[in-house]
């Protein structure tokens, strides 16, 4: 029995080492890599854009909210993809250079408390920004000129 178990390992390994050999010479082709293409890397800009009743960014009512994706192109629910990623490019993806007062728009006094926010990623970092208005007149008279929070 010791025979043919010794036997039958022998054929084996000499049956495989016969087939490495064979592959050897038959497969002379060569393996490449394909090269990098860094034209198809880019950072990711990619937001969630809300507008909320309340006047802190956890516990406000989100009335509405969109998605914004600039990279590699503009897209999402935002209503001015391409306006609004022009905009946040052009403030280096800084929301507050966006919420500057625009003009003399007068509003009331009275304290209804509107939180806006912008998280996500912009050109590979981490952003989480928020701000509170008194009003949706307040908010608007800082927005208004812009398409990032026009939705």
């Amino acid at each position: 029995m010791r025979y043919f178990r010794a036997l039958g390992a022998t054929a084996f390994a000499t049956a495989t080492g016969l087939a490495l050999v064979g592959t050897a010479f038959t497969g002379t082709g060569t393996a490449e890599a394909a090269p990098a293409s860094p034209a198809g890397l880019y950072a990711p800009s990619a937001l969630v854009l809300t507008i909320g009743q309340g006047a802190r960014p956890a516990t406000a009512t989100v009335v509405r909210a969109v998605t914004l994706s600039c990279s590699p192109a503009p897209t999402g629910t935002h209503p001015a993809p391409e306006a609004a990623c022009a905009e946040l490019d052009a403030a280096d993806g800084d929301f507050g250079r966006l919420t500057v007062l625009s003009g003399d728009r007068p509003c009331t006094r009275e304290w209804n408390p509107v939180t806006v926010t912008g998280d996500g990623v912009w050109e590979g970092k981490r952003v989480r920004w928020s701000a509170t208005y008194g009003n949706t007149c307040e908010l608007q008279a800082r927005t208004a000129e812009g398409a990032v929070f026009a939705f």
